[in-house]
């Protein structure tokens, strides 16, 4: 059974500053670069009016890792992600490079009177016996801290442009 990701971040800004956040190229560079972690690049952006798809790449080094998925992936897990957005909704998909595990969701910004809310509704699923489900917990964390970190780089990036 595929673990559960819910995420929920409140940002000062209007959902319509949000999405035109994600419809800047800049902002997605100046995102990965900030917040992506080691290794981090961003592979495609394409951006046609509301719809918005990039494709990244971010790593969980090993050190981040508990002992028994090192054992299997020495050098850490790199994973592939896309997020893909049109008008306030939009889907992210995951997986990591050399394992059975993947990551897929909903997106959603809306207006919550005071600024915006932004959610990521997605589930991960590892199909390893044995160490599956340590490999989706520390992926949860992983993306929990993550999207906890971009939710904070977008807030403060409106700010500044």
């Amino acid at each position: 059974m595929a673990t559960p990701l819910a995420f929920t971040a409140h940002s000062t800004h209007p959902m319509a500053a949000v999405r035109a956040a994600f419809a800047d190229e800049q902002y997605w560079k100046d995102r990965i670069e900030t917040v992506g972690g080691p290794n981090a690049r961003i592979d495609i952006i394409v951006i046609e009016g509301d719809q918005v798809r990039v494709d990244m790449v971010q790593t969980i080094l090993p050190a981040d890792l508990p002992a028994q998925i090192t054992a299997i992936k020495p050098d850490g897990l790199i994973i592939p992600r896309t997020e893909t957005w049109h008008g306030t909704g939009g889907t992210v998909e995951a997986r990591v490079d050399g394992a059975p595990a993947t990551v897929n969701g909903t997106l959603t910004v809306i207006d919550n009177g005071a600024g915006s809310t932004f959610v990521v509704d997605a589930s991960i699923d590892v199909k390893i016996p044995l160490f599956g489900k340590k490999i989706e917990a520390a992926i949860q964390q992983h993306l929990s801290e993550l999207l906890e970190r971009e939710a904070e780089f977008t807030n403060n990036w409106l700010s500044a442009h």
